[in-house]
């Protein structure tokens, strides 16, 4: 990452990351979609993700910013990491996504 992201492209990232729209996470942000869009371009900036015809920068960038700051939304989908294991409580945890 060539610098960190801003608290605003966090939030975004993180509604990109659930799937969202830039509509949706427009409506979510009470921002515009233009504004959405300019955040996309920057995080994508600041990831090294370059845009080509052939290339979905919003799903390289839902990658990078898993990759780089964990798979908290895939709890929201109640999936389970594969780095899962089975705890000596019983209970299942990722052994690499640590909080």
């Amino acid at each position: 990452m060539t610098r960190d992201l801003t608290p605003f492209e966090h939030l975004v990232a993180g509604h990109l990351c659930d799937g969202l729209s830039n509509s949706a996470i427009a409506r979510e942000t009470a921002h515009s979609e233009k504004v959405i869009e300019n955040t996309v371009s920057r995080m994508a900036r600041a990831f090294g993700i370059k845009s080509d015809g052939d290339t979905n920068i919003r799903v390289l960038l839902a990658l990078a910013y898993r990759a780089h700051f964990g798979d908290g939304s895939f709890d929201k989908l109640n999936l389970e990491c594969s780095h899962s294991i089975v705890g000596p409580d019983g209970n299942r945890y990722c052994d690499k996504h640590v909080d």
